[in-house]
């Protein structure tokens, strides 16, 4: 049988060794050009032996058992694994289009590859992925002038079970102890005009307190991480991520899905998922043991997502000409008070770019109320030749 695994970060490297050791023909597809995802970036060599990577190649739909990719090309399967990961959730504030604006991601991903993205940098956000973009930054050299967490650690006081199951987790934040001096909590980069900041400190709902002007050269912003689901459009979708059973069975039948579409939680869960998924998609049953290690990383990623969470209060850093939808260039005063997406949509365009939504949606959804989805059957833009050429019944162009 063939498994098809897409997304070749933790999550699908792990579903496609698991899927390969007990018997099935894996095909591993990877928009990037070297496997690793967003965590490795590149940094680990993969090979096995029953297992066949695809990189470059980038997914646009499913249909059926067939997943079709950029540049008319086709790939049938018996069972499929979605591992596409997550992008970085930012929060808008007057200027965050400016240059110099950047997610935490990128400046991650930059670092990596030896570029830095200025030499004085605040990075911003809340979660514990603002730690390793500011050590990446500083091993280049980086002066990070502060590491401003919007919420508080305090709030993990109220997550003993979490904090419990992801101890291993907590104790690897002292490897970011260089950092430390740097970390203020209840702090944000509220604006930038040009080189200058606005930092302030917030109450516990996110509304500033006290503001200070700081030159930098560029601010690195993350607020968690957005599931890319975007293939999985037939699937049913829990608090906007995958749906998943135990086995990392989806809604929709010999669909899987593994890693950060299910949920946010790191590395070691997103392996986790995808031994458990690779295992199912192969027709192995999974261990108990390797069902624990998931039970347990989902118990520390749902705290993590409660301790975490954005609150109400960064709407007031927010201006009436604040960009909302990059793409369209729509203000917050263009969301006018439509009856649903459809009209919103018609009425200021926002979320009509060419990112459909991905980035701003949710956005759009917070400051409006109104529902927003963002399941679309094709997954990413694509030619429309690639559409026109075409061919009923679609079949299989690599078997």
């Amino acid at each position: 049988m063939r498994v098809v695994v897409v997304g070749a970060g933790p999550a699908g490297m792990a579903a496609a060794r698991t899927a390969a050791d007990a018997g099935a023909e894996v095909v591993l597809v990877d928009a990037e050009p070297a496997a690793g995802g967003q965590y490795l970036r590149g940094a680990v060599t993969f090979t096995h032996p029953g297992v066949t990577l695809e990189t470059n190649a980038e997914a646009w739909t499913v249909h059926g058992n067939t997943l079709f990719l950029k540049g008319s090309r086709t790939i049938t399967f018996v069972a499929l694994v979605l591992a596409t990961g997550a992008h970085d959730r930012v929060l808008p504030f007057p200027g965050w289009t400016e240059p110099g604006v950047v997610t935490a991601g990128a400046a991650q991903a930059l670092a990596k590859q030896g570029v830095a993205i200025g030499k004085r940098v605040i990075v911003a956000g809340t979660g514990p992925f603002l730690l390793p973009v500011a050590d990446t930054l500083m091993k280049l050299g980086v002066d990070v002038i502060g590491v401003y967490e919007a919420g508080s650690p305090l709030s993990w006081l109220r997550e003993p079970r979490a904090l419990l199951a992801g101890w291993r987790k907590i104790a690897e934040l002292f490897r970011y102890r260089k950092v430390f001096p740097r970390y203020r909590i209840r702090t944000a980069v509220v604006a930038k005009d040009k080189n200058e900041v606005t930092v302030a400190r917030l109450d516990r709902h996110w509304r500033p307190r006290v503001t200070r002007k700081i030159t930098v050269d560029a601010v690195c912003v993350g607020f968690g991480f957005l599931p890319r689901h975007d293939l999985a459009a037939h699937c049913d979708l829990d608090n906007g991520f995958v749906k998943v059973n135990e086995r990392q069975a989806t809604s929709t039948e010999n669909i899987y899905a593994a890693g950060e579409i299910t949920g946010i939680g790191g590395a070691d869960l997103a392996e986790a998922e995808g031994i458990v998924a690779g295992a199912a998609a192969a027709g192995r049953e999974p261990t108990e043991q390797e069902l624990r290690r998931v039970r347990r990383g989902r118990t520390f990623a749902a705290g993590l997502a409660r301790a975490h969470a954005p609150r109400d209060g960064w709407r007031t850093w927010l201006a009436p000409d604040t960009t909302i939808c990059r793409c369209e260039r729509v203000p917050l005063e263009a969301l006018t008070q439509a009856d649903g997406m459809r009209a919103l949509k018609l009425s200021s365009r926002v979320a009509m770019g060419r990112c459909q939504g991905r980035m701003c949606g949710h956005l759009v959804q917070e400051l409006t109320g109104i529902p927003f989805t963002t399941k679309r059957i094709i997954a990413t833009p694509i030619p429309l030749g690639e559409l026109a050429a075409l061919e009923e019944p679609w079949n299989d162009s690599t078997a």
